[in-house]
């Protein structure tokens, strides 16, 4: 997928990886780079680091409704989407004594917002021949999150959504990648993880923290090259196929992480 003289949407744009996206997006030549998020004063701020082609608007990706009318009113002003980004998310630790309401939110957040955005993008982009869906999910959407059940299953959710996606509509023209990093410097690491770029008592920083806009390099490397992974952490890979090759073994080696990461934290 060439970027230049596209229009792009970008969910969770106002930091992080959806930031460093836009800003890329547009220095590949997109023709318009609408930067959304749920803090609308941060997806402006993106908006202006862009340029002329830089839009801004509000967006809670936990509406169906709200997504639905934002695709509608960009096509009805700008055109046809050719590329849109599910990548808003968050952090949440905790399991089964969360309130079902919880998982619930992330659920919306992380996997029906996707459904929701390839619901309304998809029949447009085939009478049109084709576009581009790019899902942020986590390395937990491949592996797990120890500290956060609800996190773990929304993001597994959404790689299953992405591959059946990928698996029904590629003969239509529709590319589809879903991200699945590690520990990126965002605001779901915290500021202080944020700040040193370390965590000694987190599990996906193990491999190192990388910069947003390396991961965002490795989804435009992806996108040219229509390849559905994309693991800018390339550990991810190999505890995917161990993972794959001895299911149990794999377990045990989590539950001995869970046992050290919780140790540390008692020393810190």
């Amino acid at each position: 997928m060439d970027l230049k003289d596209k229009i792009t949407v970008i969910t969770g744009a106002g930091s992080g990886i959806g930031r460093a996206l836009a800003v890329r997006f547009a220095e590949l030549g997109a023709r318009a780079v609408v930067c959304t998020d749920l803090n609308v004063d941060n997806a402006q701020e993106t908006a202006s680091m862009i340029g002329p082609a830089g839009s801004a608007q509000l967006l809670d990706v936990a509406d169906e409704q709200a997504i639905e009318q934002l695709i509608c009113d960009i096509e009805q002003r700008l055109g046809g989407i050719d590329i849109f980004v599910s990548n808003a998310g968050y952090g949440q630790a905790g399991g089964i004594d969360l309130p079902t309401a919880d998982w619930h939110r992330m659920m919306n957040v992380h996997t029906w917002s996707h459904l929701a955005a390839a619901r309304a993008l998809i029949p447009g982009m085939i009478k049109r021949g084709g576009g581009y869906l790019l899902s942020t999910a986590s390395a937990a959407g491949l592996l797990t999150q120890i500290d956060s059940g609800p996190y773990a299953v929304s993001k597994h959710a959404a790689v299953a959504l992405a591959e059946w996606l990928a698996i029904n509509y590629a003969d239509q023209g529709i590319g589809v990648s879903v991200l699945c990093p590690q520990a990126v410097r965002t605001n779901i690491l915290g500021p202080a993880a944020k700040r040193s770029g370390k965590s000694n008592s987190s599990q996906a920083s193990g491999d190192g923290v990388l910069e947003p806009e390396f991961v965002a390099d490795a989804c435009v490397e992806a996108m040219h090259e229509g390849r559905f992974l994309v693991l800018p952490h390339p550990e991810v890979a190999t505890y995917f196929q161990r993972k794959a090759s001895d299911y149990d073994r794999w377990l045990g080696g989590m539950r001995r992480l869970r046992e050290r990461l919780g140790s540390r934290k008692k020393a810190q």
